[in-house]
């Protein structure tokens, strides 16, 4: 697509369910790439038009999503999928964990030394980014494609292999309610 046919803000979000946490999971991939697209189309949308509401606006999604749904969706790999699977040694599975737990922590550096780009456009405090600013925000973006790849093609499916139905229910529950989507059993509220 061309700068000039570029249009913001754009995300939109596919669904998944708590009852079917991998399809959530999954979910939350297509999400993490739409956002990534909508920063890239903010990029350059930036450079052909300027900033403007949309680019704003744009930016405060890029900022919402990476904010609040990627850390949840990280802590949901850490407490419900990493653990069975390095529970189950496999030699090469081991491997692939470790790197994308080591990748966690590089995507949360990266975003912390991305973002104020970021906020400092969705709150008008500037109108252009600096190429320091873009090299941030190319790095944070790059660390995507081999990770999300891994885990869609290696990962899940052995999770899924792993985790009975009721662990699946589980995890799902544990997800719903870190999210506050649902009442922990007895809280008394009406």
């Amino acid at each position: 697509m061309s700068a000039s046919r570029v249009s913001l803000p754009g995300l939109r979000s596919p669904g998944g369910g708590f009852d079917e946490p991998f399809a959530m999971l999954d979910a939350c991939h297509e999400r993490v790439r739409r956002s990534l697209d909508l920063l890239a189309r903010l990029r350059a949308y930036l450079h052909d038009k300027g900033c403007d509401d949309s680019a704003r606006q744009a930016a405060r999604d890029v900022l919402r999503y990476f904010d609040i749904a990627a850390p949840l969706h990280h802590q949901d790999e850490e407490l419900h999928v990493f653990p069975p699977l390095l529970a189950q040694g496999d030699a090469q599975v081991v491997q692939w964990v470790r790197q994308l737990q080591r990748d966690h922590v590089d995507m949360a550096r990266h975003w912390a030394a991305a973002r104020g780009a970021l906020q400092a456009l969705a709150d008008g405090e500037i109108t252009q980014w600096t190429a320091q600013q873009e090299a941030l925000l190319e790095r944070f973006g790059a660390g995507y494609d081999e990770h999300l790849r891994r885990e869609d093609c290696d990962i899940y499916p052995a999770a899924r292999a792993v985790l009975d139905r009721q662990a699946e229910q589980a995890m799902g529950a544990e997800m719903a309610q870190r999210r506050g989507a649902v009442r922990p059993p007895g809280d008394g509220r009406r």
